[in-house]
């Protein structure tokens, strides 16, 4: 009996010692800079996210880019960095559509810790004015009527515009093929010069084609009517239910970064996302913030993400490119 008294006290002890230690490293947090590292996409989200870390925090934000291998080189310098909160990744929907195809080892939803999710960006479906279709309906009528003859562009394989043209096709059947453009800017040009038939843009981008009459917007890919683009529906409220596809920026940090340090950073980007000002310097670069999350919450959406991916590219036979 005495033995496993000792035993008890013992483990008791190593847990108020391990407690204690988290404890003083979270409350020492953060005594250095913190660095960000991106990987593909824009890193506005970062500095902008990064002042308010930085306001909140008392130390500077780095940010860090590390582009090529579609994320692969920023996602392994941060899984690979210690667990201690100065080295976190900006991620975005390129992770997750890279870990549905298998791109690389990392898995985001395995391999990091959510923090928090910052802003989203959404798409839009727009058309060549040659496409006789004024709306959804008439689109995908058009194109069943006339399979094979409606291409759409993306800025290459294995982007969120690709993924939303093969979810497209997934859930209205349609025949169409993809045709990937080395960027963005240049996919949205097939369209305007009517190379290619449509193509899913990011929504700020193709706000002044739209105006000016180069291409005609369908429907946004966000489950309600953007700001961004006005004037034009939603493909979900449009007659395809559930389609949803966004852009979206969110910080994490390798595995095994204590939850203190965690819960520290997170309470920190809350004040940007409460921030009037931040939102409407994220509205002009084309990103709407997110509201208010707890890093559970930015997991469960990380997992609904790789879901929705796996599932389409397991439907589709995708494989990585």
């Amino acid at each position: 009996m005495r033995r496993n008294w000792v035993a008890r006290v013992g483990v008791l002890a190593l847990i108020a010692l391990t407690f204690g230690a988290a404890t003083t490293v979270a409350q020492d947090y953060p005594n250095r800079f913190i660095r960000v590292v991106v990987g593909p996409g824009p890193d506005i989200t970062a500095r902008l996210f990064g002042a308010k870390i930085t306001e909140a925090l008392g130390q500077q934000l780095v940010v860090e880019p590390r582009p090529g291998a579609g994320g692969t080189i920023a996602a392994q310098t941060v899984a690979s960095a210690p667990p201690d909160g100065y080295t976190l990744l900006l991620a975005s929907a390129s992770y997750t559509i890279g870990t549905a195809l298998q791109q690389s080892s990392l898995d985001l939803g395995r391999d990091f810790l959510p923090i928090a999710l910052l802003a989203t960006v959404p798409f839009v479906l727009v058309v060549h004015p040659s496409v006789p279709a004024k709306n959804l309906a008439e689109l995908i009528a058009y194109a069943k009527a006339n399979p094979g003859k409606l291409n759409y562009a993306s800025s290459g394989s294995g982007t969120p515009p690709h993924l939303a043209g093969e979810l497209f096709k997934s859930m209205t059947g349609l025949d169409s093929v993809h045709v990937p453009v080395r960027e963005a800017n240049s996919a949205l040009n097939a369209v305007v010069s009517g190379a290619v038939q449509m193509m899913f843009s990011v929504a700020s981008t193709a706000q002044s084609q739209i105006d000016g009459g180069m291409v005609r917007g369908i429907g946004v890919t966000s489950l309600r009517p953007s700001a961004l683009v006005a004037g034009v529906p939603a493909i979900a409220e449009a007659g395809l239910a559930g389609f949803e596809v966004v852009g979206w920026n969110g910080l994490v940090a390798p595995k095994d970064t204590p939850a203190a340090i965690i819960a520290k950073l997170n309470g920190a980007l809350q004040r940007g996302l409460g921030d009037p000002e931040l939102r409407n310097r994220l509205s002009a670069a084309g990103y709407e913030i997110a509201a208010p999350n707890a890093p559970d919450d930015f997991g469960r959406f990380i997992r609904s993400d790789i879901a929705k991916w796996v599932a389409l590219v397991d439907k589709a036979d995708m494989k990585a490119h």
